[in-house]
């Protein structure tokens, strides 16, 4: 007879989300997950299957959590102001109490680029896709620029969007705030 869960997945996951987020995935053990998530390994292993199942779900937790922010950056219609505005909010994103610095998908994107796991890979790349592709979008409306210009501005934009993201661990307001003006006056 199974037994019955005395957790909520979605509460769990939510703490583990955090942890690979302070810890990345590396770094962050079943011991320290254990702890964290209040359950036990054999709690983890029956609703997640393993450590990478535990942490892709980490990331569509994290991905629901500034799905708002890619949906009004997807949904306007400004052009470069509203990569700016994207860059401000996710940014502000991190500064939500109980939420840690930096993004949680550039830090993965950052600690798997040389490994071999096909799966999280493959969601960074989507992300990044994804990501780049909006700023193209966004670079086309209202320019005059030729492709082959906006193709480089949005490459610019996508390492600009991680230097950000590693910066904003470290750097006060005032610093990423000259860093985001800094990066659209030079578009």
């Amino acid at each position: 007879m199974a037994r019955n869960k005395k957790y909520s997945e979605t509460v769990v996951v939510e703490k583990a989300m955090r942890l690979f987020w302070r810890n990345g995935y590396a770094n962050t053990s079943m011991q320290m997950l254990e702890k964290e998530m209040g359950i036990n390994k054999f709690s983890i292993y029956s609703s997640f299957g393993n450590k990478q199942g535990l942490f892709l779900e980490s990331l569509k937790t994290y991905k629901g959590k500034i799905g708002s922010i890619f949906k009004e950056f997807k949904n306007s219609n400004n052009g470069i102001e509203d990569i700016k505005t994207f860059f401000y909010n996710s940014v502000k994103i991190c500064r939500v109490d109980g939420n840690e610095k930096g993004c949680l998908v550039t830090n993965t994107y950052n600690e798997f680029s040389e490994k071999e796991d096909e799966i999280i890979n493959e969601q960074m790349t989507s992300f990044m896709t994804d990501l780049k592709q909006l700023f193209i979008e966004k670079l086309s409306i209202n320019s005059n620029k030729d492709e082959e210009v906006i193709l480089k501005q949005a490459n610019y934009l996508l390492l600009a969007k991680h230097g950000l993201a590693a910066a904003s661990r470290v750097n006060t307001e005032k610093e990423i705030e000259d860093y985001i003006e800094m990066t659209f006056k030079n578009l």
